[in-house]
C-alpha cells in the first residue's frame, strides 16, 4: 500500500501530538485553531492508515 506523503504542517502537528501535547496545546503553540489541528490530525491519520496517537508515535519513530 502506498501512503500519501504528509505536508510540512501535518508533520509539524503530528510530531507535537506524538510528543504528548493536546490539540489545545498544539493550537496555542502554532497560533492556529483547535479545529485546524483536528483537521490536520485527521488527514494525517488517514494518510498513514492509523487511528491513535500511540500509533502515530510509532510510525513517526520508525520514519525518523
Amino acid at each position: 500500500m502506498t501512503l500519501a506523503p504528509l505536508t510540512k504542517r501535518e508533520r509539524e502537528i503530528a510530531v507535537l501530538a506524538a510528543r504528548g501535547l493536546t490539540n489545545k496545546e498544539i493550537a496555542a503553540s502554532l497560533v492556529i485553531s483547535v479545529r485546524t489541528v483536528d483537521n490536520h490530525l485527521s488527514s494525517t491519520y488517514a494518510k498513514l492508515g492509523i487511528t491513535t496517537r500511540g500509533e502515530l508515535a510509532l510510525v513517526l519513530g520508525d520514519r525518523g
